[in-house]
């Protein structure tokens, strides 16, 4: 609005409308007085929303505006009773500057985004002036011809000695020329200098005392089992394979061992887990990361960091212990945008090894479902490893339903029929989670809940994204198949908030006592990711792999502010970690304490988060909807003192390759 009106006040000016230019004039600035407002508002939510409208764009806006009212606005308020009165040639120069200062304030906020830096404030200046001079020129040039009133009405300021006055215009116009393109040249060439590689969130670059450097490859898992644990031995082959869905439907899909999911890995707490994965033919090439499991980094499956990738013909063995019990999944890492699309995914289950209860006796029998949601084609689709949606269970049975989001966006899930509890959310137990009825769930990208309840005498049903056609049906025993339970619309139901469920209890370190804090803006704009401009999701303005890394010492406590500037959803994943829940829009988490993997930062949301330093390597932190990843929100944690042989970068996607200037160390 600010460009248009500003833009028409100047055209209208330059044809002589006067008392249209001057209504015009009247709403341009009303509407720049608005602008102001709505930055005043942005501001209170955080200065990362409002940094570049703050130090340039308002401050352009005002100056170029304050000039156009004061030059042209007079002659117009007069020549809306004398219309030949026309206005001066400066006053339509500065009115369309001011157009072309609300217009670059506008590119600024969506091509470069935050933060400010020196190269953009200059550039976008220089532009500004830039057009300014062109107009003049083009104004001018009637003058030039004819000293006199020109065919638009705009009358110049008479010479006082003859050709003088164009002499002047002329030197004026060079050196401002001169000016406007050292300006820009300084921006654009301050454009390629050099980022620096690394991020200390205010800690130390090195630690003290001596600390020799240690290879991700030897930060490997056990490779025997815990006392009383067993070898769990898997063998994965990623092919590609023509699967049926649940509906009957055939896709053709990127698979280990021919199904979707992939098998389910199992163990019981302290066991090892081997995996060997092979790949058959998959020409982007493979790896399994555990998504959610903290296990040793050479493990992570982080192709160009951790390992190399696996190619066609390739194999590479991953073991580590079941320390971690609860519900998690594994998928591809490279070129994972497509890979998990197309079906490069299973899950992961830990259960724990003490199953007795206090009395001694043996656990009442449960029904425990794993649920991965996935969509194939539009077509979302929900099953057990068996692929059945129908299940049934006697009245009074203890019920787990573990779901699994291995999309990129979110699922909403509503389970009509029956109280339950949230027991766990990314693999880790609430404390004293409250009963919960009638209430949405939303479920990011990546992210788990376990959902428990008895088995009621009525039939139960899990609905996925409101769609109650598809889903999960559970039935008690004898019950007649086709028998549902009489469910509403479940989209008006409330949104279960679980920072403010469950009961508080004590964390194991204090989040305000951070060694390390870092802030993380995600926003989109036009940045370099894997070599290539491109209008990116970007993070700290940077798209990978030019995001400095962050570094971070064993033992740190480590807090990261995380801003979302864009109007996209952005479900945040660090490998490696739980992450604590401090707050949300600087309300702080009154429940359960929180731990997760991967959480939603919605648009204009500002969450904090806090984890301790406790598992060295070097780590992904990227956005888990993976064309996100893909298109450059991606960076790494360091540990100091860590490094990586595994030269290349990272790749998410199919065709990114080439050096990365945090590849090897």
């Amino acid at each position: 609005m600010s460009v248009a009106t500003w833009s028409a006040a100047g055209v209208t000016a330059a044809v002589r409308r006067a008392r249209l230019a001057l209504h015009l004039l009247v709403a341009a600035v009303l509407v720049t007085l608005a602008r102001v407002a709505t930055v005043a508002v942005l501001a209170s939510h955080g200065w990362w929303f409002v940094q570049e409208k703050v130090l340039l764009g308002l401050p352009m806006l005002a100056a170029a505006g304050v000039v156009a009212v004061s030059t042209a606005g007079r002659r117009l308020f007069a020549a809306r009773r004398a219309p030949s009165e026309g206005t001066s040639a400066s006053g339509v120069v500065w009115l369309l500057t001011t157009a072309y200062a609300a217009l670059a304030g506008l590119l600024v906020s969506f091509l470069a985004g935050y933060p400010l830096t020196g190269s953009t404030a200059l550039i976008a200046v220089s532009l500004v002036c830039a057009g300014g001079l062109l107009t003049a020129r083009v104004v001018a040039a009637p003058v030039d011809a004819t000293d006199a009133t020109d065919d638009a009405g705009i009358e110049p300021t008479p010479a006082p000695h003859g050709k003088s006055g164009f002499s002047r215009r002329r030197f004026i116009s060079l050196a401002g020329g001169a000016v406007v393109v050292g300006a820009g040249g300084t921006g654009v060439g301050l454009l390629f200098m050099p980022a620096e590689s690394v991020a200390t969130g205010g800690g130390p670059r090195r630690s003290s005392g001596s600390r020799a450097a240690v290879s991700v490859a030897d930060l490997r898992g056990a490779g025997t089992p815990a006392p009383g644990g067993s070898k769990r031995q898997y063998e994965l082959t990623a092919l590609t394979a023509t699967v049926r869905l649940p509906s009957g439907r055939e896709v053709e899909a990127w698979t280990y061992n021919g199904q979707v999911p992939g098998p389910a890995v199992t163990a019981t707490e302290g066991d090892l887990i081997e995996v060997t994965l092979r790949n058959a033919d998959i020409q982007d090439g493979v790896t399994l990361h555990w998504h959610g499991y903290d296990v040793p980094c050479g493990d992570d499956g982080a192709p160009g960091v951790t390992q190399h990738v696996v190619a066609p013909g390739e194999e590479f063995v991953y073991h580590f212990r079941a320390d971690q019990v609860g519900t998690y999944w594994y998928h591809t890492h490279q070129a994972s945008d497509r890979g998990v699309r197309k079906g490069l995914y299973g899950t992961l289950v830990v259960t724990p090894r003490d199953t007795q209860q206090a009395d001694g006796a043996a656990p009442a029998k449960q029904l425990d479902l794993t649920l991965p949601v996935h969509t194939f084609d539009g077509t979302v689709v929900i099953a057990g490893q068996d692929g059945r949606t129908e299940h049934t269970a006697p009245a009074g049975t203890p019920v787990r339903l573990r779901l699994i989001n291995t999309d990129s966006d979110p699922h909403r899930f509503a389970l009509a029929g029956t109280p339950f509890r949230v027991a766990a959310v990314d693999g880790r137990d609430l404390h004293q989670p409250g009963e919960a009825r009638d209430a949405g769930l939303r479920l990011p990208a990546g992210g788990r809940y376990d959902l428990i309840f008895a088995m009621p005498d009525t039939p139960v049903a899990l609905v996925v994204d409101n769609d109650h056609d598809g889903g999960v049906r559970l039935r008690p025993g004898g019950a007649a198949a086709g028998e549902d339970p009489t469910v509403a619309d479940t989209s008006g139901w409330p949104e279960l908030d679980l920072m403010r469920y469950g009961e508080p209890a004590a964390v194991p370190f204090d989040a305000g006592k951070a060694d390390r804090h870092f802030t993380i803006v995600l926003d989109r704009g036009v940045a370099m990711v894997d070599g290539a401009p491109a209008f990116a999701q970007t993070v700290n303005g940077r798209g990978h792999p030019s995001i400095p890394d962050q570094l971070v010492t064993e033992g740190d406590i480590v807090r990261f502010t995380v801003v979302n500037r864009s109007p996209e959803t952005h479900p945040w994943h660090l490998h490696g970690h739980p992450v604590l829940i401090v707050s949300r829009d600087g309300k702080r988490s009154s429940g359960s304490p929180l731990w997760v993997d991967t959480f939603d930062v919605r648009p204009g949301q500002v969450w904090e988060v806090a984890f301790k330093a406790t598992n060295p390597g070097i780590w992904m932190n990227h956005c888990h909807n993976l064309p996100h990843a893909h298109q450059g929100m991606m960076l790494r944690l360091r540990y100091d003192g860590v490094t990586t042989p595994f030269a290349g970068s990272h790749t998410t996607h199919a065709g990114a390759t080439g050096s990365s200037p945090h590849g090897g160390h």
